[in-house]
């Protein structure tokens, strides 16, 4: 597909609690957008930030009218204000990422000249992450478990950061998912994607917003919106259940018959209490976790089905027209 020659490119990048940030993701990104050639916009998402971040993009937009403000009612979690900063951008192509400059803004020019190319995604592939080595491991096994369990195919050790064509973000914004996974829906959307590596930088100031609770969070999105496996596996404990209990119950069978000792008894001094029980314990573990997980699934259905918004807007700056804050099929 033919690609403007003078095309408009729009930046998402959620915010919060990121007053520390904003100064010096300014100081790189308006150069590097500048130094694109491009008519271009940035689009701050404030997700319900309680320091000075939305008093700061506001200071931002009256210096750089191109720097914009979408600031929502409350927190609403990093994918919803991804999509809310979808919602509005305008551009031909639109790049996403986050404000803490592990997702360096030079690499954008790369990002856009795929797309000019003829890439309608061009997702960022982290080569190395500078991170402790229980986040390394943490962040490799989810990649790895999400693409061998997911029905569409995912690329190994990408994140949010990406550049899509305008095509692929009406399609994301078609979808009125509540616990959206924009990594596995732009996998999930299809068209040309191409990768792009990187090593991923250091946060340059402040706290990490992802802490690990919320990283488990997103992983189960992730693995629960793209995968049915967790409620398949009920039925491959079963069998491994059953195969296994029928060996043992012939062990024990031919144990009794031949009375031979076994790890030091013989079978009249071993009365069979103890092992009954732990079988049961066992059984009955595998039983509730297999209900939570059942559990989850239900949840997720009864999120959607109250077609509550995915995210309020309390302020808007900019020239971005007001998005509709509740997507349906």
């Amino acid at each position: 597909m033919p690609r403007p020659q003078s095309p408009k490119l729009s930046v998402v990048i959620p915010c919060y609690n990121e007053e520390q940030m904003l100064p010096l993701m300014q100081d790189r990104l308006v150069p590097a957008l500048s130094a694109l050639g491009v008519n271009w916009e940035v689009i701050f998402v404030d997700d319900g930030s309680r320091d000075q971040t939305r008093e700061i993009v506001r200071r931002l937009h009256q210096q750089e009218p191109r720097l914009k403000l979408v600031a929502l009612s409350r927190n609403f979690g990093h994918q919803a204000a991804l999509n809310a900063g979808l919602a509005h951008a305008q551009g031909d192509a639109i790049a996403m990422l986050d404000a803490d400059l592990q997702d360096p803004p030079e690499l954008l020019a790369e990002c856009l000249a795929k797309w000019r190319e003829g890439a309608d995604v061009v997702y960022a592939v982290r080569t190395h992450r500078k991170e402790s080595l229980w986040k390394r491991f943490c962040y490799a096994s989810f990649y790895r478990l999400l693409r061998g369990l997911a029905a569409v195919d995912m690329p190994l050790d990408s994140g949010d950061f990406c550049l899509i064509d305008r095509r692929v973000a009406d399609v994301l914004r078609s979808m009125p998912e509540q616990n959206a996974f924009l990594r596995g829906l732009r996998s999930w959307c299809g068209f040309r994607q191409v990768g792009l590596e990187y090593e991923r930088a250091e946060r340059a100031a402040g706290e990490t917003k992802y802490p690990l609770r919320a990283l488990f969070r997103l992983a189960s999105d992730g693995i629960l919106s793209f995968s049915t496996f967790p409620l398949r596996l009920s039925i491959y404990l079963g069998l491994l259940m059953v195969v296994g209990c029928l060996g043992m119950g012939l062990f024990v069978l031919i144990w009794r018959i031949v009375g031979f000792e076994f790890l030091g008894h013989s079978p009249s001094q071993v009365p069979g209490w103890a092992g009954a029980t732990i079988i049961l314990l066992f059984l009955g573990g595998v039983q509730l976790t297999q209900l939570g997980l059942q559990g989850e699934y239900i949840a997720r259905i009864y999120e959607e089905v109250k077609h509550r918004p995915r995210w309020i807007e309390a302020e808007v700056l900019g020239d971005a027209p007001h998005a509709d804050t509740l997507p349906r099929s």
